[in-house]
């Protein structure tokens, strides 16, 4: 009698395809020193869950809206609205666009900007694809990352310059003042890695709501509601 053989595990996992793993640099544009965050993220994402991890690792607390820019077009949350509405270019969906499908070359860069007031452009850079993935569990992982987050609402780069030269200055007249409005000490360059990684690990795969990158992100700045 002839016995069937058990199914090799391995032929089982055959057509299960492994996701490329995108090393990604984001840095906020004209921000002097750089401000950057060095990121490792599954190239299956969306791109709404790669705009959580950007506001995460970067600092952010996801109060404004936002924009990706890639090649000509313009990508966005059609749940907050079509962009500014500044021209009649239509935004694509990024709940629906794949970071794979939308970047597929390594070296390649493309746009981030958040608040369209503050106007805090973000240059992200394709460093690399590990096309067979790479050594991680998580679907977004911190690598690395140089200085801290601006506030939010300082007038973008160059209000931010000005802020930290008055806080810089105990004889400034604003001095007072601005550190009131800060409402706590400030150091622009400090970054925890550590911290960063603990709350990307809290973002749902493959999306994650509004309502819950909010508490990921009250948490991580010890908010309460």
């Amino acid at each position: 009698m002839t016995m069937l053989q058990p199914k090799r595990k391995a032929d089982s996992m055959t057509k299960i395809k492994i996701p490329p793993m995108y090393q990604l640099k984001i840095e906020l544009a004209g921000a002097k020193p750089p401000i950057r965050r060095r990121l490792l993220v599954r190239g299956d994402m969306t791109l709404d869950l790669l705009h959580a991890v950007i506001q995460l690792a970067m600092g952010w607390t996801n109060s404004h809206l936002h924009q990706f820019f890639i090649g000509k077009e313009r990508y966005s949350d059609p749940r907050v609205g079509d962009g500014m509405n500044f021209d009649e270019t239509h935004d694509h969906d990024e709940t629906k666009t794949v970071l794979a499908e939308a970047v597929p070359q390594a070296k390649t860069q493309f746009g981030y900007e958040y608040d369209f007031g503050d106007s805090w452009e973000h240059v992200i850079t394709v460093e690399k694809i590990h096309e067979l993935g790479a050594d991680v569990q998580d679907f977004a992982q911190c690598l690395d990352g140089t200085r801290a987050c601006p506030p939010e609402d300082c007038g973008g780069v160059w209000g931010y310059a000005d802020l930290l030269k008055v806080i810089k200055n105990p004889k400034h007249k604003e001095h007072e003042s601005m550190m009131e409005w800060l409402g706590e000490e400030f150091d622009p360059a400090a970054f925890d890695l550590e911290k960063t990684n603990t709350y990307l690990r809290k973002l749902k795969w493959p999306h994650t709501t509004e309502s819950q990158l909010r508490g990921v992100l009250m948490a991580r700045d010890d908010c309460r509601e």
